[in-house]
């Protein structure tokens, strides 16, 4: 049985995010972007989602801590200390909202002791919120999520971005050959669309925790599984914007067995 603790952040992250939607819809293709120095793009729009909704959580409990790609020089690693933490992807796919193109997401997970628990994602595209967490079962808007289970091997759908280490362009051509490829410019939508039985799989070596940390539980509250390919990403013990890529698999446990043997 969950706390009362937990239940209350469920709560508050889903009013959160879902507070930001129509900023969200009124800036998207429209808000100016700049270049950061580690080559990923940013908007206002990103800091300003940042400091609205953890305003608001910071509000509620003031002692949890508070973690986000876009506030912090990232000058030195942030140690998880506190029983909770929250991390926020303000917009994934930020490449995609900056341009006008709509898979880009608003993405909050929360964490327990370093894991995370439960996740909460606004889909810009589908204007749906998602969330859930292992133990909680998982929802894409108002319908139950489930992974796929059934779609025959020359049908199944990956989401996969090409590596940004071009060494693994082998094990890329690999994944061509087996799957119907998706490539939608948003990490946290591979992983949720993988929990919504939209997508039968993804494969990623280019991420980073904020990119997938609220899409991990929505996944497994629908029934997968994420296999990390370097060793353990969670608990987590450091926050760290300058940490090194994760590559993972997810998808139903057999297929998460098939994709680890595949590319290893």
């Amino acid at each position: 049985m969950s706390s009362p603790e937990v239940l209350s952040r469920i709560e508050a992250a889903k009013r959160a995010v879902l507070a930001q939607a129509d900023f969200l819809h009124r800036e998207f293709g429209r808000v100016r972007s700049e270049w950061k120095s580690d080559g990923t793009r940013v908007t206002a729009a990103d800091i300003a989602i940042s400091e609205a909704i953890f305003r608001e959580l910071g509000a509620q409990f003031p002692d949890d801590e508070l973690l986000s790609e876009e506030l912090g020089d990232g000058s030195a690693p942030i140690p998880l200390r506190a029983r909770f933490a929250w991390i926020l992807d303000p917009i994934d796919g930020t490449n995609n909202y900056a341009t006008g193109i709509p898979y880009c997401a608003i993405s909050l997970a929360l964490l327990e002791n370093g894991t995370p628990v439960y996740g909460v994602i606004y889909d810009l595209a589908r204007r749906v919120l998602m969330h859930g967490g292992p133990g909680f079962g998982a929802w894409d808007g108002e319908r139950p999520a489930r992974i796929k289970l059934q779609d025959k091997v020359e049908q199944r759908m990956l989401g996969f971005h090409s590596p940004v280490d071009k060494s693994l362009a082998p094990r890329a051509a690999l994944l061509v050959e087996r799957f119907k490829i998706r490539g939608l410019g948003s990490s946290t939508l591979h992983l949720a669309y993988v929990g919504a039985g939209l997508l039968d799989a993804t494969v990623d070596y280019n991420v980073k925790v904020w990119d997938i940390a609220a899409a991990v539980p929505f996944c497994q509250g629908a029934g997968g599984e994420i296999r990390y390919l370097a060793g353990p990403l969670f608990p987590l013990k450091v926050f760290d914007l300058r940490m090194a890529r994760i590559p993972f698999v997810a998808s139903a446990p057999e297929v998460c067995a098939e994709l680890e043997t595949l590319l290893r």
